[in-house]
């Protein structure tokens, strides 16, 4: 892997990171059920796509 593309990953964590914590936050935040399942369920998702540029590493 170039440095490039090592810079890439890192950035790409970085902001997958990011989007856990606001969509874990926001879930705890909300009062409305379907919302905030909603949000959980983006907050799994971008779990998933932190393990597959983890795994590029």
């Amino acid at each position: 892997m170039t440095s490039k593309e090592l810079l890439y990953v890192e950035d790409a964590l970085g902001h997958e990171q990011f989007m856990k914590s606001c969509c874990c936050e926001t879930s705890k935040q909300l009062q409305d059920v379907q919302l905030a399942s909603y949000i959980g369920e983006l907050e799994q998702k971008h779990t998933e796509i932190f393990n597959k540029f983890l795994n590029l590493l």
